[in-house]
């Protein structure tokens, strides 16, 4: 913008210099011109007195040496003699001697003048004065020089004022980008002092009203969230209560409950944390990997699923933070154990590329009918709200990747679940908490008793 600004004072002050400096220039011309001829015509006008005492060429020889121009100066006599430096053609000056006014004669090196002067007897003499081409023009450039100058002071001038003015703009509106960029990145105390042209600053104000408004909206979602939060503690007590009559054979099932109720109240400290500006994120995925196949083992050896790992054998950089990959990574396994049968294999790859990462996740089960339905939020059908899959979307697009479902070779589902590690333009992976993360596959053992284990998808 500042540039485009420039551009446009030094075109606009540019034009209004030329409109007024080629007319200035040309009058200048036409002045050293006019200028020129008038010292011809008063020389001239000097040897008229002379020419009336005589016309005898000695006397007139002398008198044209006194001038200190008889180089410039001829007098045409009436009998064909002349006396000085003669230039003019014999037909031009009879030419002349005929009129009664003064005529001139342009040629190679400048102009000659012809004056006809009428003396008694009705005699005419014509005085010839050459006026060279340089005394034509004499002062013009340095004339021309002075116009340019000015000129260029007038642009710079104008360019300095449009550059200041063009940095007060340009200073509103990257402060007003700025704020804009940090708010997107999450820092909700930025504000600006609005300043600027009438539109900025309006627009400033209109930035500091939405930044508000944003802050009491999530203000108002967090205690929405840790209120629906707190509201599961009554049947959690409920739950606890039924237990502590079983006796002995329930302590698995206590114990389950016991964890589940302190990921609800992560769950409500979470939501009633203030959101800070967040930072960039980096995790292991091999060791997340590893550590959330661990975590699902015992269930796939209690429910008899035959399973395999492929990869995650290296240490494999992504950019997201380990805890928001590991809860998807459970809602992904957690899918398998829910929405297959007993016994159905599954398979997990981490496949390492150039600038991407894949997660591959695969099951022999009965497949998923409708990929696209299942990647909308509360559209997966088959008691499930689909929130698994959709966060583990908005994970992997936070890094530039994506997330696609096909069929596997196990004859069931694949979810491949793939980050982008060389971009260098993404903000901060930064995800509202996905959720609570379903309970150790351990706990599995629990099944056994009236508490059932509830693995959230």
């Amino acid at each position: 913008m500042r540039r485009t600004l420039a551009l446009l004072t030094v075109a606009g002050t540019s034009m209004v210099a030329l409109a007024f400096l080629i007319p200035l220039g040309l009058i200048v011309r036409e002045i050293a011109h006019g200028r020129a001829m008038a010292e011809a015509e008063r020389q001239a006008s000097a040897l008229v007195p002379v020419l009336a005492i005589t016309v005898e060429e000695t006397r007139l020889t002398h008198a044209l040496l006194s001038t200190g121009a008889q180089d410039r100066i001829a007098v045409h006599l009436p009998d064909g003699g002349s006396a000085g430096t003669v230039r003019a053609p014999a037909q031009t000056v009879a030419a002349a001697s005929r009129l009664t006014r003064a005529i001139t004669a342009e040629m190679d090196t400048g102009y000659l003048l012809l004056r006809p002067v009428a003396l008694e007897g009705g005699r005419t003499v014509v005085i010839e004065i050459f006026i060279p081409s340089e005394d034509l023009t004499r002062g013009v450039a340095a004339s021309w020089a002075v116009l340019s100058g000015v000129a260029a002071v007038l642009v710079a001038g104008a360019l300095l004022v449009g550059d200041r003015l063009g940095v007060r703009v340009v200073r509103s509106a990257r402060r007003l980008g700025r704020a804009a960029s940090a708010l997107g990145a999450g820092d909700l105390s930025v504000r600006i002092e609005p300043e600027g042209p009438p539109e900025l600053v309006a627009a400033g104000e209109a930035f500091n009203s939405m930044a508000d408004r944003v802050v009491q909206l999530l203000a108002a979602e967090r205690e929405m969230a840790a209120d629906l939060s707190h509201r599961l503690r009554t049947p959690l007590t409920a739950l606890r209560l039924s237990l502590d009559h079983l006796g002995p054979e329930a302590e698995q099932s206590r114990s389950a409950l016991g964890r589940l109720e302190a990921e609800v109240d992560q769950i409500i400290a979470a939501a009633r944390q203030p959101s800070l500006a967040p930072e960039f994120v980096h995790c292991d995925a091999a060791e997340v990997l590893r550590e959330r196949l661990t975590f699902w083992s015992a269930l796939a050896e209690d429910q008899q699923r035959a399973w395999e790992w492929i990869g995650a054998s290296t240490p494999t950089q992504v950019p997201v933070a380990a805890g928001e990959l590991s809860a998807v990574l459970d809602a992904l396994l957690g899918n398998i154990f829910r929405h297959t049968p007993e016994g159905t294999a599954f398979t997990v790859t981490l496949h390492q590329g150039s600038g991407t990462v894949g997660m591959l996740i695969a099951d022999a089960g009965p497949g998923i009918p409708d990929p696209e339905a299942a990647l909308r939020r509360g559209s997966s059908g088959a008691g499930s709200t689909g929130l698994g899959l959709d966060i583990a979307r908005r994970l992997a697009e936070s890094t530039g990747g994506t997330l696609r479902i096909d069929a596997s070779s196990l004859g069931g589902a694949r979810v491949q679940l793939w980050f982008r590690t060389d971009r260098h333009d993404r903000p901060p992976a930064h995800h509202p908490a996905p959720g609570p993360r379903p309970l150790v596959p351990r706990e599995h053992a629990a099944l056994n008793s009236p508490l059932k284990v509830i693995v959230f998808a």
